[in-house]
């Protein structure tokens, strides 16, 4: 149940990601907002676990809250969380366990909308490797990939893994992104299996290249791998900021929230329509099938489970030494001030 040192890689994979990030931040500083200008970077904007994001940019409710808000794209959430803290986004649209790995770094971010209760992750397997890889415990010497080394996908890879007695220096995490990356990756047989999302799912199991292993997208699916459920995608800013824009940030909830209510009155069809064309690389009608799986795990009001921050530190200080012995303020993870008066 013990850790390998095989996880600093993480902070290599953060390094390297900053000298990347110019590109994406421009010379903007954290100090944006009081305009209405705010730059929200993405952990991969055609996802489906990060749907909102792009979705209330294209119903307008952003523009309808005064806001000029720039959304920017990283491949891994944890390369979206190293723009945050180099200063060159206002916010990131990405997993809300990255907060607490950051509090233990000294770093104080918060989530101020929870657009998720479960990871809406899944497990996949290639259908060359299925034979000897059927559940976590058979993690043992395989090549499995995951966005990012550091990313959410690999921090529940790593849990997953030692959850089933399998020690994390016993199988080798494999930084692949997503969408034909991913997919290439298992096609090759680079990867044995993996932690992917939708629209990358509903590709690899109608190409008939892969099947799913463990299916998260769901509050029961999380419950029954992680043992309750996982908040995951969220909007986080660091807490500095939010205290010195509350203006912007409420602005912020006030459109992520009527998004979220307006998925939870619209089906998977409607939602696909209302999202750029090129999102759907498996088809319009595979895209909204993938829709269809993904929604269950969005929250109708932005507001945080009230166990989930509590399974999130449960799972990552199982296998996360900066985590294991170190004491987390939860309370200082998040906050529900502005989707409450959103809402």
């Amino acid at each position: 149940m013990r850790s390998s040192a095989k996880f600093s890689a993480a902070a290599v994979a953060a390094a390297l990601a900053l000298t990347t990030l110019t590109a994406c931040g421009g010379d903007s500083s954290a100090s944006g907002g009081d305009d209405g200008k705010v730059k929200i970077m993405v952990g991969g904007l055609d996802k489906v676990i990060y749907l909102p994001a792009m979705l209330t940019q294209r119903l307008g409710y952003f523009k309808a809250e005064g806001l000029k808000v720039q959304l920017l794209t990283e491949p891994a959430g944890v390369q979206a969380t190293t723009s945050l803290v180099a200063g060159d986004v206002q916010g990131v649209v990405g997993f809300y366990d990255h907060t607490l790995d950051l509090q233990v770094k000294g770093k104080q971010v918060e989530s101020v909308v929870q657009l998720a209760q479960a990871p809406g992750e899944v497990e996949v397997v290639s259908n060359k490797a299925a034979g000897g890889l059927k559940s976590p415990e058979d993690f043992k010497g395989k090549k499995l990939g995951v966005t990012g080394l550091g990313s959410s996908t690999d921090f529940l890879t790593k849990y997953l893994a030692v959850d089933s007695g399998v020690k994390t220096s016993e199988f080798t995490p494999v930084a692949v992104g997503a969408g034909q990356t991913f997919i290439s990756a298992l096609k090759q047989g680079s990867i044995q299996g993996g932690m992917t999302t939708d629209p990358t799912v509903a590709q690899i199991v109608e190409q008939k290249i892969g099947k799913v292993l463990i299916d998260m997208r769901t509050p029961e699916g999380s419950k029954q791998a992680l043992g309750g459920l996982y908040p995951s995608s969220s909007l986080y800013m660091n807490t500095d900021w939010v205290n010195s824009h509350k203006d912007t940030v409420q602005k912020l909830a006030n459109a992520f929230v009527k998004t979220l209510k307006w998925m939870s009155t619209h089906s998977a069809e409607d939602i696909a329509a209302k999202m750029p064309s090129d999102y759907a690389q498996g088809g319009a009608k595979l895209y909204a099938e993938s829709i269809k799986s993904t929604l269950p795990m969005f929250t109708k009001d932005g507001v945080m489970p009230a166990d989930g921050p509590a399974t999130v530190e449960r799972v990552l200080k199982a296998f996360n030494p900066n985590l294991k012995n170190a004491t987390v303020d939860l309370k200082k993870t998040y906050t529900t001030e502005f989707v409450k008066k959103a809402g």
